[in-house]
């Protein structure tokens, strides 16, 4: 019928009224964790739930009606229904729970924005780790009541779907979601009408539609600007997550910080504490410094008074890697908010100024507006300190404001429902609520040593049978022959999955090193192609469609697993998402990551795979520098950061072979007569005890309260009483104490002695000229450590000085006995440092003067 016009329409399924809540249970995330509920769906028609993606609220629309009927009368159905029904009310009558022991206020509000958010693969608006942290960030505040919002974007293409051709050639498709098919609704007003907020651009005014997203006790909010009052352009700016140019990285940018936090206004929502995950929500922080001015106060109080509750975690762990925009771009888009700041276009550019590149970096304007910045794993947290050393130029990286929490990952997501269902009949139900405490977790050891190599050898059969099917469509797609397909599987045996597995599975990135076992092809041959012991290894990943490097690893490894020799036990899926993820972290035996340290800001797929008993082999970068102890699987020590790429590839690369060969091959095949290694079940014990109560997304929120949340809400309220009496009194003492600190001096009085004996006394004294400045202004300080060549800074004692109210001249005087409780070669210092009670931190200012 080619001259016929193709009419569409879509006819609903009516629910039963038995089953009616089925929609209630499709539009909250819970079941991105429930895994009842997921199944409870797919048993309708398995068929189905997998064509529309394990999406339930899109199963809901085209399932058939005589489906739902007969499952209203299946007395099987319905007892699954009901006890479903019975755990979602109960979890979500919970009694409110506070994070921390000493709590946040009863009005205690987060607001939790993220340009990305991964809670599950039918919510297609992320694209990797920062997305799925963030969802298992809000996941985790669910569990335990913590009351927090969320503050996205929603796109209509999410991440892209890939395909790997015959040459190892990624090819990229972007399907555009229809968002009745998705877990959200629109936001309505009390007169029934969609919420909408404006958001100014140049030369324009853009229409922003709220969606609302429920996520248990979690309420996400999310922007659309694809509406039909904007133009086309800008209907497009929530088209597509990582697409288009630097115009419309910086237009969603905006809409996302700036109309956040308009979003959150207009429905009445008061945030006390403002926590940014990484550095594309930061503009937020301009809106609601311009809300402050509109106030009254002027552009420094305002700014203070935002810092003081603002909360901002990087996960970038290079300079390159943070967002930035030419000060031509942001006078454009930002030339408006210079008045309405009450400040200058300089005053304006300095929030975001970045010396090196000349840019306004997005990191360096989170920086100076938050006062509680982070990392995400203990090396990198020193990593970013050094990258923003010279924000706080006076200040050694080691002690300035920023410090470190490391992630978690939600267990009820990752861990697998066969661990749930051996650890519920031998840890009890109450191993829930115990997520982390390390001393529960040591009733692992205890279960008997087959039941839990049962568990691993079930997780790879399952994981073993969906990487089978992906295969085959893989091979079909690409016109493969039957023969080429069974040589492909030949080692992916789901009824004896006894070979030695390796996953290697994330973003295709050249820092994450995918082909550094390809260094020596001919020792890789020898590890993997053993007769008796032989070793599979698993790829899966995506590079970014601008990533040509990143597409190159794709290419590389496709080319070696194409190899006659290595056909079926070098295996590339591809398509890499959540529900893979889910199957590899714990279907595989050894979980691999080779990064260049240090580099992997943290790396949370070796957490997911450490709790479900898969081991790890890792380069001690990210979390794995804090995770691993000796006896929860293997590192591999980095490389001096100063050598050559090359030579360092080969040395790491040589230690991940000779770990291989002589470590975790002859482990895994040291099987007794019941066939399996009781070593190796004993290691992947030690790993689940070792990972499971310090890696788990309840830590990591539970810790985000206690170091920063209790404190951000108590610090926003301190600058904001008394009509920001705090902040103002601030703003202003730092303004004068910047202007004065070039002409603060200070000198010895006192004469150094070279030697004491235990016991005697010392007396320091020291002259300071305050240009200007009070006593009670500065700190005067000594710190002293035993002599030691590798001592830090955060090892030495401290001791201050005391004002004596003795003038010379214009030089105050300051003086400090002590008597050294310490034998040997003492090192010390004396440094003085700007004071005020009122500060966050106190080397916020960076400025610090040394003897």
């Amino acid at each position: 019928m080619p001259h016929a016009t193709p009419f569409t329409i879509a006819v609903n399924p009516k629910i039963p009224k038995r089953l009616e809540r089925l929609e209630e249970l499709a539009n909250d995330l819970w079941y991105s964790w429930d895994r009842s509920t997921r199944s409870l769906f797919s048993r309708l028609h398995p068929g189905l739930w997998g064509a529309v993606g394990h999406n339930p609220k899109a199963f809901l629309k085209r399932v058939d009606e005589s489906l739902l009927l007969k499952a209203a009368e299946d007395q099987v159905f319905l007892s699954n229904y009901n006890s479903i029904l019975s755990a979602y009310d109960s979890y979500h009558s919970e009694p409110v729970r506070t994070a921390t022991p000493g709590g946040l206020h009863p009005k205690d509000q987060v607001a939790y924005f993220c340009f990305e958010f991964g809670f599950h693969e039918s919510f297609p608006i992320y694209s990797g780790g920062l997305g799925i942290l963030a969802g298992d960030h809000c996941k985790a505040a669910s569990d335990l009541r913590l009351p927090l919002v969320g503050v996205g974007l929603l796109y209509r293409q999410g991440y892209f779907f890939q395909t790997i051709d015959n040459h190892g050639n990624q090819q990229v498709t972007y399907t555009s979601s229809d968002f009745e098919d998705l877990p959200v609704t629109p936001v309505l007003d009390e007169k029934g009408s969609e919420v909408r907020i404006v958001v100014n651009l140049p030369q324009r005014k853009v229409m922003v539609k709220v969606w609302r997203a429920k996520i248990g006790h979690v309420t996400l909010y999310l922007l659309d600007t694809d509406l039909q009052e904007n133009s086309a352009d800008d209907r497009d700016i929530t088209h597509q997550l990582y697409g288009g140019d630097g115009t419309n990285r910086i237009e969603q940018e905006i809409i996302l910080g700036i109309g956040g936090v308009r979003a959150l206004r207009e429905l009445g929502i008061k945030p006390t504490i403002w926590h940014i995950n990484e550095g594309h929500a930061a503009f937020m922080m301009l809106e609601r410094m311009r809300g402050l001015v509109q106030q009254g106060l002027d552009f420094p109080s305002a700014l203070e008074g935002v810092a003081a509750n603002t909360v901002f975690t990087t996960h970038t762990a290079v300079p390159a890697g943070h967002d930035h925009f030419s000060g031509e771009m942001i006078s454009t888009y930002f030339g408006n908010f210079f008045h309405e700041l009450g400040t200058t276009r300089d005053e304006f550019m300095a929030l975001g100024w970045d010396p090196d590149t000349h840019d306004f970096n997005m990191t360096d304007l989170a920086v100076r507006v938050s006062r509680f910045q982070n990392g995400v794993s203990k090396i990198h947290g020193n990593v970013s300190a050094h990258i923003c050393r010279d924000l706080w130029p006076q200040i050694e990286p080691e002690e300035n404001p920023i410090t470190y929490i490391t992630n978690g990952v939600h267990v009820p997501t990752f861990l697998a429902q066969e661990w749930s269902d051996l650890f519920d009949r031998y840890l009890g139900y109450e191993w829930r609520s115990n997520m982390s405490d390390p001393e529960f977790w040591l009733r692992i050891d205890a279960i008997p040593d087959h039941l839990f190599w049962s568990v691993r050898q079930s997780l790879k059969s399952q994981m073993i049978y969906g990487i089978r099917e992906r295969l085959a469509k893989q091979n079909a797609r690409n016109r493969g022959s039957e023969a080429h397909l069974d040589r492909l599987l030949k080692f992916s045996d789901p009824l004896n999955p006894n070979i030695l597995t390796l996953g290697f599975a994330r973003r295709f990135a050249t820092y994450k090193r995918a082909t550094l076992l390809f260094e020596d092809l001919d020792w890789l041959r020898r590890i993997v192609l053993h007769h008796e012991h032989p070793v599979m290894i698993v790829f899966a990943g995506k590079a970014h469609p601008a990533d040509v490097p990143g597409q190159d690893l794709i290419r590389r490894i496709s080319e070696v697993a194409g190899l006659p020799e290595f056909e079926g036990q070098l295996l590339l899926v591809e398509d890499y998402d959540l529900r893979l993820a889910r199957r590899l972290v714990a279907g595989v035996d050894v979980w691999l990551n080779s990064p260049v340290y240090p580099l992997e800001a943290s790396g949370t797929s070796g957490m997911k795979a450490g709790i479900n008993g898969t081991l790890n082999l890792s380069v001690l970068d990210g979390w794995w520098g804090e995770g691993y102890n000796g006896k929860n699987g293997w590192a591999i020590k980095p490389g001096l950061e100063n050598m050559a790429s090359a030579l360092r590839d080969k040395e790491e690369s040589k230690e991940f072979y000779e770990t291989l060969q002589d470590h975790v091959v002859p482990l895994y095949y040291a099987r007794d007569k019941l066939g399996y290694s009781p070593g190796w079940v004993k290691m992947a014990k030690n790993s689940m005890m070792s990972l499971l109560p310090r890696y788990n997304g309840a830590r990591m929120v539970s810790e985000y309260a206690a170091k920063f949340y209790v404190s951000a809400s108590r610090q926003g309220a301190r600058y904001a009483d008394n009509n920001f009496d705090g902040a103002k009194r601030v703003a202003a003492w730092k303004a004068h104490v910047k202007k004065v600190w070039g002409g603060v001096t200070m000198r010895r009085l006192d004469t150094p002695l070279k030697r004491i004996s235990f016991g005697e006394g010392l007396h320091f004294q020291v002259a300071v000229r305050l240009n200007g400045l009070q006593p009670e202004d500065v700190v005067v300080e000594l710190l002293i450590c035993r002599k030691l060549k590798t001592a830090t800074l955060c090892e030495y004692k401290h001791f201050r000085f005391k004002y004596t109210d003795v003038q010379q001249s214009d030089e105050h005087l300051f003086e400090l006995d002590l008597t050294p409780d310490l034998c040997g070669k003492l090192d010390y210092y004396i440094r003085m440092y700007p004071y005020q009670p009122l500060l966050t931190h106190p080397f916020e200012m960076g400025m610090m003067i040394w003897l």
